[in-house]
């Protein structure tokens, strides 16, 4: 079985990486810089921006270009408010989290259709479920994720290909470390890489964890707006005194 990981050098794609390596995966793991992917057993490294449409094409036909399983996970996580909005950071999320993610897809999805085999997944977030203040960006990436990859389960279905959508709360990874509150229910991303290797070796649709936070977030989900507006206007504002002080 082969298996080609975005964003491998850290966080929950490098222990995503090093649990299947464990199970007897024969790997292909992508990131910026090569040098940082660490050496497992059945794997091999290549140097790829996601946000290159042609690299990330041209890594998967260096590498084969047949595999059992694709996972979108790189992704970036820059705090961003509609009161300080910033281009640039807003534009760099959707790079890197929806045009990655497609970009793999593109490149893996042909070959997994002509094999009537496969199976694609889409590292997203709890936080695509809700907008969430000062994450407006993220939030939006997430649930573009959500969305895109939803439909594509639909659709490639009939053609023997499967789709999971994965769904993290707070996993301590260095995209997480810069976070100055509280994470409730925060996980180590190593019970991550076992709980979502998990899902994929079972063919789950969704991966959600840990249980406590997705189960919050659907009944957000299904709050009226004007209530969950009231609750979250006053951490919408504490958020924007914080970027205030940094500045």
């Amino acid at each position: 079985m082969r298996a080609i990981i975005t964003g491998a050098s850290s966080g929950i794609g490098l222990e995503l990486a090093r649990e299947l390596s464990r199970r007897g995966w024969e790997l292909v793991l992508l990131a910026r810089r090569v040098e940082l992917i660490e050496k497992l057993p059945r794997s091999e490294a290549i140097a790829c921006d996601v946000t290159d449409a042609a690299a990330v094409r041209a890594a998967v036909q260096q590498a084969g270009g047949v595999f059992d399983l694709a996972v979108a996970n790189a992704g970036v996580s820059i705090p961003v408010h509609a009161v300080n909005f910033n281009l640039a950071d807003a534009e760099q999320i959707i790079r890197v989290n929806v045009l990655g993610m497609m970009y793999l897809f593109d490149a893996v999805i042909p070959a997994m259709i002509e094999r009537r085999s496969g199976r694609f997944a889409g590292v997203a977030s709890l936080a695509g479920l809700r907008g969430l203040p000062a994450s407006g960006p993220y939030s939006a990436s997430k649930a573009a994720m959500q969305t895109f990859l939803e439909a594509a389960r639909i659709e490639l279905a009939p053609h023997g290909v499967g789709v999971t959508i994965v769904n993290p709360g707070f996993v301590a990874t260095p995209m997480t470390d810069k976070n100055s509150f509280r994470m409730p229910f925060l996980m180590t991303a190593e019970r991550a890489g076992r709980i979502i290797a998990d899902g994929l070796e079972r063919g789950k649709r969704v991966v959600e964890f840990p249980r406590p936070t997705s189960l919050v977030m659907r009944l957000v989900r299904q709050m009226p707006d004007a209530l969950y507006d009231r609750i979250l206007i006053p951490y919408g504002r504490r958020k924007m005194d914080r970027e205030k002080v940094k500045r």
